[in-house]
């Protein structure tokens, strides 16, 4: 925020309009309107995910509005609106400050011209349940919007922006934090037909959606802006925390608590449940290796990223506890192994939960309720599972937005 209040006396700026948006932005907002009302007028809108604002206090002007994620709603439609028409009168006098983070793709949701918001949720929901990447699937959103992929630095034209934003995304691509919206976007119509095409959803998204992405990769409809377009001529983009940051402290923690820490990786990607697997093999192997050497401590292996779903049952559930029943299958019967898989948001796709702990006894404790955690997983019902076990973590919002957190504690036998 230093930074900030130095551009306004830099540039002799007054006012500020904050516009907050993502998992994160009631927390961020608090913050910078506390900070910034001491020395400037600032106003702000600030749009979250329903519940993520309770209990929040702000200071001066704030309009608040919570909308729907992961599939975007009427609400999140008005919020976006109300934007635009803030930023329709912003000058070279002003200063905008956008906080940004993750979510903010679904929560700020403003359709291209010729589509209706029924045909936004549809693409998104396809899209989501087919198991694209976070990347794919901004990569269509961007070309379906009037806010996203640099759009909204361009509604904000001529007025000077600073972007402060949380990273939810593998590799902190600015371009692909909640879709981009200050950030020149590198992808183009054909990029988000190839998108579409790869996940055979060409005749499955609505008529109106394939006539806008045909049109733009024609050249009837101007592409996103690009990094040669000036209106980034007048935008910083800052990434002010990200995954690396949660791995470190959790591993600064796991170590006083005596363990071994190692945080290997925060770009953890690709199919939760083959990944979950994948964990438990690995601990199988390292837990042996721990056994066998007395003089090795017990270990906490943390990872961060963002797993995917291919969506094939009914069920209800979100990556994580995905991500934890497929190890708790894989780990049956191991002992001294416990397994966390959260999102550091504390929401894990349409549920209450963050996720869920399991260990080698998850299973046979499922068993023992009459529950077959293979059916489970199989329909994609791994939250209905842990909340018949008894382990699902329930945190609450949590007021950032960091992508997920896997930790696997190892103790010596």
């Amino acid at each position: 925020m230093p930074y900030v209040l130095d551009t306004c006396r830099e540039r002799g700026v007054t006012e500020v309009e904050v516009i907050a948006f993502g998992k994160g932005a009631a927390t961020m907002a608090k913050a910078a309107m506390e900070e910034l009302n001491h020395r400037v007028h600032a106003r702000g809108v600030v749009l979250t995910k329903y519940g993520h604002a309770h209990g929040v206090a702000f200071h001066g002007d704030v309009e608040v509005f919570e909308a729907g994620h992961p599939i975007p709603d009427e609400a999140g439609h008005a919020a976006a609106g109300k934007v635009l028409k803030v930023l329709e009168d912003a000058d070279e006098t002003m200063l905008v400050l956008f906080l940004i983070s993750g979510g903010g793709s679904a929560l700020l949701t403003s359709p291209a011209e010729g589509m209706s918001l029924a045909d936004k949720q549809a693409v998104t929901d396809l899209l989501l349940k087919s198991g694209a990447s976070i990347d794919e699937l901004n990569r269509v959103r961007k070309h379906l919007s009037r806010v996203k992929g640099g759009r909204l630095a361009k509604a904000a034209y001529p007025a000077h922006g600073i972007s402060l934003i949380l990273s939810d995304v593998i590799g902190d691509r600015l371009d692909v934090i909640a879709s981009g919206p200050t950030a020149p976007d590198p992808t183009t119509f054909g990029d988000a037909l190839a998108v579409l095409g790869k996940y055979d959803l060409m005749d499955k998204v609505p008529a109106n959606v394939l006539k806008i992405l045909h049109h733009g990769a024609t050249g009837t409809l101007p592409d996103t802006p690009k990094r040669d377009d000036p209106v980034f001529a007048n935008f910083e983009n800052i990434i002010i925390a990200g995954n690396q940051k949660a791995t470190a402290a959790a591993e600064a923690r796991a170590a006083e608590l005596g363990f071994n820490a190692v945080a290997p990786a925060n770009n953890v990607e690709g199919e939760a449940s083959k990944l979950g697997v994948r964990y438990a093999r690995a601990i199988r192997s390292t837990q042996k290796w721990i056994t066998n050497d007395p003089a090795r401590q017990s270990m906490c292996f943390i990872y961060g990223g963002e797993p995917t779903v291919t969506v094939k049952g009914n069920g209800k559930g979100g990556r994580n506890t995905e991500l934890a029943l497929a190890f708790a299958i894989a780990a049956d019967g191991m002992e001294g192994v416990t397994f966390l898989s959260a999102g550091t948001d504390g929401t894990d796709g349409p549920t209450d939960a963050a996720g869920a702990i399991v260990d080698g006894g998850t299973v046979k404790r499922g068993r023992e309720k009459g529950l077959d955690a293979r059916e489970y997983l199989e329909r994609n019902d791994s939250y209905s599972f842990f909340k018949e076990t008894g382990e699902l973590l329930i945190t609450g919002p949590t007021g950032t937005n960091v992508m997920d957190l896997e930790i696997v504690l190892i103790e010596r036998p």
